[in-house]
């Protein structure tokens, strides 16, 4: 069912559109292309703008398109020219080669003007889609946002939201017409709802924070598709060992967010997608000053296990990884694929194909390395060598195979074990030492290289800077 909006003026005053421009921007870069009217008595298409204000500024010092829908006009509803404001602003974005904001927050297309705003919202769609092969696009949805104003933030490259944010295709009322169900917007499309289903990419606690994480993430990403990010001044972590970070217990669990912390430059790392699929990390970080993306294994999550979520998620990190030119680099930990009858309904095999798909497609530099232990088909999925990856690393501890010693040995011997002429434990040391090994991976081919763990981020920039230099940059576009 279609959500639109009815075109009444909020009851309450809304954020200034133009503040919201001026704070992304650098201070006084900010320069309007056309202003809203805030004058709903005006009539729906009577004035410039018709309740959006549209410009351009600079971001870190590189210029920035932006625009923000202003509540306060007719309940930030679209209409043709609100349209027009904004698919100008996408073209223009185009042909400069500069990334897009825009501040969402309209109650869907405007009845007053029927087929007129369901094209408008048709045309930004359109114009989207076509410009995710030339430039990033960050939406910030900081209010409510309902039918085409939730569809539309949901074809940019990132999506964030505040906690007080609301997104959803139909509000309550509607929901309880059309089904009966009676439904708060919270719980229908509050930041807890989408942060967990994979819509939106970061929640802020505020619109303010939600802006400064909007500049972080330009300030990581390329100008435009096919060039490098800037690079910028190495600042070394604070951790100077990630291997500290890390237990020797293959029991235990930790926080490989604690790990890639020690691996990154300080300070520099930006975690997508932290309650979606949270088997797999994925985020976006700097090593030596160039900007990469990082793809890990989540032992606090099961032990690290992949299930269909974390598949689906890391698969579209993956790519839009690729389409970035982000360097990949894969921090391993997993004993597999998460069993049983729930995760076979889920899917997947579909999305842990998915995941081999992006890897084995992508065409950036792919650099793994391999902490504790890597078994089975999720081994060769985590960017293995023979998938693609540039450089396999492994720690001296890290145990790479089939599956664990104690799985292997009930069918290497199970006669043994069957009459008893065989130790378990003995028999499972003995495998391990031949099979499981980082030196046994490297010595067939697996692993290039075993490093102890502090050499990991000097391994990593050499990597980058020397093997897997001069990657081509591809313009695939992105799928969440």
């Amino acid at each position: 069912m279609n959500a639109t909006a009815v075109a009444t003026a909020s009851p309450e005053a809304p954020p200034s559109p133009r503040r919201r421009l001026e704070r992304l921007c650098d201070p006084g870069s900010f320069r309007p292309l056309r202003s809203a009217t805030l004058s709903p008595g005006l009539g729906s298409r009577a004035t410039p703008g018709d309740g959006v204000i549209a410009g351009a500024g600079l971001v870190g010092g590189r210029p920035v398109f932006c625009y923000s829908q202003d509540p306060g006009f007719l309940g930030g509803s679209l209409g043709e020219i609100h349209a027009e404001t904004i698919v100008r602003t996408l073209r223009l974005a185009g042909d400069s080669g500069a990334p897009v904001v825009g501040f969402v927050e309209s109650g869907g297309a405007r009845l007053q003007e029927g087929h007129a705003a369901l094209a408008g919202y048709g045309r930004i769609f359109r114009e989207s889609v076509r410009l995710a092969r030339r430039v990033p696009q960050i939406s910030i949805v900081a209010g409510v946002s309902a039918g085409g104003g939730a569809y539309s933030p949901a074809l940019t490259d990132f999506v964030l939201m505040s906690r007080d944010a609301r997104l959803f295709l139909t509000g309550p009322r509607v929901v309880a017409e059309a089904v009966g169900e009676e439904v708060t917007m919270e719980d229908l499309g509050g930041p807890r709802i989408h942060e967990q289903n994979g819509v939106c990419q970061m929640v802020a606690e505020t619109e303010v924070e939600a802006i400064e994480d909007a500049r972080r993430l330009l300030g990581l990403l390329p100008q435009t598709i096919g060039r490098e990010p800037e690079m910028v001044d190495p600042v070394p972590p604070e951790a100077p060992d990630p291997g500290a970070t890390v237990p020797t217990d293959g029991r235990k669990t930790y926080d490989v967010r604690d790990t890639a912390r020690a691996i990154v430059d300080q300070a520099s790392l930006l975690e997508i997608h932290p309650r979606w699929g949270d088997g797999i990390f994925t985020g976006l970080a700097r090593l030596e000053g160039r900007s990469v993306a990082v793809v890990a294994n989540q032992p606090r999550r099961f032990g690290g296990v992949i299930d269909a979520r974390a598949s689906e998620k890391a698969a579209g990190f993956v790519t839009a990884a690729d389409r970035f030119g982000l360097p990949l680099i894969v921090l391993v930990d997993t004993p597999g694929f998460m069993p049983g009858l729930r995760q076979e309904k889920a899917g997947v095999i579909r999305h842990g194909a998915a995941l081999l798909r992006a890897f084995a497609g992508a065409s950036v530099p792919k650099l793994t390395v391999v902490l504790r232990k890597a078994y089975g088909g999720a081994a060769i999925t985590m960017n293995s060598r023979d998938l693609g990856a540039d450089m396999v690393f492994a720690w001296p501890g890290a145990e790479i195979g089939i599956m664990a010693a104690g799985q292997a040995v009930n069918f290497v011997h199970r006669r043994e074990l069957a009459d008893g002429s065989g130790d378990p434990d003995v028999l499972a040391d003995a495998y391990a030492s031949e099979h499981l090994t980082a030196e046994a991976a490297a010595a067939s081919g697996f692993v290039d290289e075993v490093i102890a763990p502090a050499e990991t981020r000097g391994s990593l920039a050499w990597a980058l800077s020397t093997i897997a230099a001069g990657a081509r940059q591809p313009t695939g576009i992105p799928r969440w």
